[in-house]
């Protein structure tokens, strides 16, 4: 059995989801992890999938719905032995202010200092507001509040707010 990842991306249309998901669903696959959304009309979606058909059968599979329709498909194979669930602690940052150029790189360049992991990440621009929000997994020797100052002060010379404060456990 392989663990692959599916990113599919293009110009948005319906059904894209569900075209992608029904032949995988064919195929014996099952999704492990998804993550989909819009960026300026166009799709992006990435799938992590368990399946018993190799990478090339799952584009095979995938290309004909969507090459037509200049949606681009990309099939590699994961590591499944890699370790998956949080390794740390869990934080979620908010970066909000006048949008300019290398916010993300200077907030993400300060995680990185500290060992934090960004595990999800959006931005928006709405006018001329630029909105970060981030999921960060902390080493758990990390002193969250010596990062939050560093994220404040490296924020302020950007021109915006930052935010790092502890994430709420999802109850399912």
């Amino acid at each position: 059995m392989s663990l692959l990842a599916v990113t599919v991306l293009g110009r948005d249309r319906p059904g894209i989801i569900a075209e992608a998901t029904g032949a995988l669903t064919e195929l014996g696959g099952n999704l492990e992890d998804s993550s989909m959304t819009l960026l300026r009309g166009h799709f992006a979606m990435t799938l992590v999938v368990r399946t018993d058909a190799p990478a090339d059968q799952v584009r095979a599979a995938l290309d004909p719905g969507f090459s037509g329709d200049g949606l681009a498909v990309f099939v590699i194979e994961l590591d499944a032995s890699s370790p998956s669930g949080a390794q740390g602690s869990s934080y979620v940052l908010s970066v909000h202010g006048a949008d300019r150029v290398g916010i993300v790189a200077a907030i993400t360049a300060v995680l990185a200092e500290y060992g934090g992991n960004v595990t999800d990440l959006t931005t928006r621009l709405a006018g001329a507001l630029y909105i970060l929000v981030a999921e960060v997994e902390l080493p758990t020797e990390v002193d969250a509040a010596a990062l939050a100052n560093r994220l404040t002060a490296v924020a302020r010379e950007l021109g915006v707010d930052a935010t790092l404060r502890p994430a709420e456990t999802d109850v399912l």
